[in-house]
């Protein structure tokens, strides 16, 4: 049996409205519903002007970060059911600006990415089929590696909110992820923008990070390990 939930959306579009605003939306809430399609179903019934971004329904595109009752999460992953009260409300990720309704400018997120040159780097000779590792190595950045790059743990830090020139979580758990990579030679390529003034020393270990990941990272180890190696040269 369906049951009606309010959702309470953010709303601005630059080229009419002055400021955002808040509208009020009634849906019906079928069992197993997730917020996503909750605002699908809003945008085909009720109102095709309200934009969002969305791909792949399964918790592998990471495009439909939206905040949830003030939490950064993914909405194809959220339950309705999930959130507590009648009203829910729906807001863009936090500390980015806001192209339209839930719809934000991920440049200065994908800009500090860039940072820390996240892709594998080699500079000894190439080996004649392809660069190994055991699987006890791979193991070490197995979880690392699962980041589908949602912004939900960077636009969930307070760092991050005072000052987006902070790497953020997801940039720096992408840098653990190579630089712990055992077949990876780029640790003084990317010592500049993680031991800066905007790299790891910024994180105040507030946790929001781990909680906000829906891939269940944790960010905050990775980030504690990426301090260690700066200070001692050491991975272990």
């Amino acid at each position: 049996m369906a049951e009606k939930k309010v959702f309470s959306i953010y709303r601005f579009d630059p080229d009419k409205d002055k400021n955002p605003y808040y509208k009020e939306y009634a849906v019906d809430v079928e069992e197993g519903m997730t917020v996503l399609e909750a605002l699908i179903k809003i945008i085909e019934k009720q109102d095709a002007s309200l934009s969002l971004r969305f791909s792949c329904r399964m918790a592998v595109c990471g495009s439909c970060g939206v905040t949830i009752n003030d939490s950064p999460r993914l909405a194809c992953k959220t339950p309705v059911s999930s959130l507590k009260g009648k009203v829910i409300k729906i807001e863009p990720l936090p500390g980015m600006p806001v192209i339209k309704d839930l719809v934000v400018d991920l440049e200065p997120f994908f800009d500090n990415l860039k940072k820390v040159k996240p892709y594998l780097i080699t500079k000894s000779p190439d080996p004649a089929k392809e660069r190994l590792q055991t699987p006890e190595e791979r193991e070490i950045i197995s979880e690392s590696a699962d980041c589908i790059l949602c912004g939900c743990c960077t636009t969930s830090c307070p760092v991050f909110w005072e000052d987006n020139g902070y790497l953020g979580p997801a940039a720096i758990n992408k840098a653990f992820r190579f630089l712990f990579d055992s077949r990876d030679e780029g640790y003084e390529d990317r010592l500049s923008a993680l031991g800066g003034i905007g790299g790891v020393s910024r994180c105040h270990h507030a946790y929001r990070c781990v909680v906000a990941c829906p891939k269940g990272i944790n960010t905050t180890y990775s980030i504690d390990m990426v301090k260690k190696l700066i200070v001692t040269g050491k991975k272990d």
